[in-house]
């Protein structure tokens, strides 16, 4: 009668274990929200921007911005040798057509042989469907070097 109750106890252990996971096995696909594929595209245009900068690439540097956007870069711009430059998204707000993008930048400049350091925080503000940069606030990395 032991063996009975002991072999019925681990039956029933066995057949809610496999009732737990079989439960849990299913794989439950999420749509990807249009917030994320915004901030996604945001993201890829910030790179396109940084390494259009870094090359000297002003066609790309066109294509990306607002026109008002790029007539304020080239007035920014300053000549330079050669420049490393990185950014680091820290935050989206995506606002109907307008979305702000926080990017922490380091940057180093090469400017008459002469290496100038510069980090910063910066708000690139875009606008449009797909977005385009119209503005960067606070610390402009495309300023650089001072």
């Amino acid at each position: 009668m032991y063996k009975l109750l002991l072999i019925a106890r681990y039956s029933l252990l066995l057949f809610v274990s496999v009732l737990i996971l079989a439960s849990c096995g299913k794989k439950v696909v999420k749509k990807v929200s249009m917030e994320s594929k915004t901030a996604n595209e945001i993201f890829a245009l910030a790179e396109t921007v940084r390494k259009a900068y870094v090359n000297n690439d002003r066609a790309t540097l066109e294509k990306n911005f607002t026109k008002e956007g790029y007539r304020e870069l080239i007035g920014a711009m300053k000549s330079f040798e050669s420049v490393e430059l990185t950014f680091t998204p820290r935050w989206v707000d995506i606002e109907d057509s307008v979305s702000y993008l926080n990017v922490s930048w380091k940057g180093t400049w090469v400017v008459s042989g002469k290496k100038s350091d510069e980090r910063g925080m910066a708000v690139f503000v875009l606008e449009g469907k797909p977005p385009k940069l119209a503005r960067v606030l606070r610390d402009n990395p495309f300023k650089q070097p001072d």
